[in-house]
């Protein structure tokens, strides 16, 4: 594929998955399909996430980074809430950006170590935002957010990962499909 074709297909897909993310945010919301994390219930489950990593496995990090700011302009314009929405953009690039430091190491473990590192950069990422933004926007007493941290740590270690491996799985399929249907 040349150059033109390439950044056309590029852009294309971005956009697709972008759109997807749209959808499944207010699908999800609207059809009170996010599933509240138990011990904090502020905290949902949802799978707009997954189109990000689709968009870096498929066609890089600047279209994760672009997929991760179109979920936050959706939130934005659905909830209202610009934080919120900024956190979660953050927390999806955040593991987009990880799986890409991963899949730049070498060898066959390479999709391991990227959803590793994935989940592992979120877990700092959000740690780190939400002891400055639950401060100092949601008026939180320091003390609180640092006794919330180890709950926070685990949602963002079970939504990263369900993230990472529903994106793996499906990259995987999409790929094989490419490979045995080649025009």
């Amino acid at each position: 594929m040349d150059e033109l074709g390439g950044r056309t297909a590029r852009l294309a897909g971005t956009a697709m998955l972008s759109a997807l993310i749209v959808v499944l945010d207010y699908g999800l919301k609207f059809s009170g399909l996010k599933i509240p994390f138990p011990w904090l219930p502020f905290l949902k489950f949802d799978f707009t996430g997954v189109p990000v990593i689709l968009s870096l496995l498929l066609y890089g990090l600047p279209s994760a980074a672009t997929t991760s700011i179109v979920a936050c302009i959706a939130i934005t314009l659905r909830s209202g809430k610009l934080v919120s929405a900024a956190l979660k953009a953050l927390a999806e690039l955040s593991t987009a950006s990880g799986m890409a430091l991963g899949l730049r190491l070498p060898g066959r473990w390479r999709r391991v170590s990227s959803a590793i590192s994935g989940v592992a950069l979120r877990l700092v990422v959000m740690s780190v935002a939400n002891l400055v933004v639950l401060p100092a926007y949601y008026q939180m007493p320091y003390g609180v957010v640092v006794g919330l941290l180890p709950l926070m740590g685990v949602f963002n270690i079970v939504q990263g990962s369900l993230t990472v491996l529903l994106g793996l799985m499906l990259h995987e399929a999409i790929a094989r499909r490419l490979r045995s249907n080649p025009r």
